[in-house]
């Protein structure tokens, strides 16, 4: 049996990020703070409770987002909606660059990711609710 790799996770984001809008954090902020945009926490429930969260951020976590944001499954969540601006956030940024081109490919039109992830929102000192 070849265990041979045809690609890796890293190679795998890496050409994710060159089909998402990549954002940073103070663009994030600034559409979060217009309260017009989705933000999608796409973490597990763990290190939402270590890391803290961003205030207003969905929580939907990456092995449930698919369903979550297609409306045929009986998983679906009435937040997600194909023609609303939706930004996605993980701890570092692969997470959510792989998530938005998942989106994509379900055809969500308007989607981005924080790149650097919950580290670099807390780099640029942005706040970070605890629960």
């Amino acid at each position: 049996m070849s265990s041979t790799v045809k690609k890796t996770a890293a190679s795998m984001v890496a050409e994710a990020k060159t089909r998402v809008e990549n954002l940073p954090p103070a663009k994030v902020a600034d559409e979060v703070g217009s309260g017009e945009v989705l933000l999608v926490d796409i973490r597990e429930a763990e290190e939402r409770v270590q890391n803290g969260v961003i205030r207003g951020a969905l929580h939907a976590p990456r092995g449930m987002l698919e369903f979550y944001a297609d409306p045929s499954s009986p998983y679906h969540r009435a937040e997600f909606q194909p023609g609303r601006r939706i930004i996605l956030h993980c701890a570092s940024g692969g997470r959510s660059a792989l998530a938005a081109d998942t989106l994509a490919v379900l055809g969500y039109e308007d989607v981005a990711h924080l790149d650097g992830g919950l580290k670099a929102w807390k780099e640029q000192g942005l706040p970070v609710q605890e629960i």
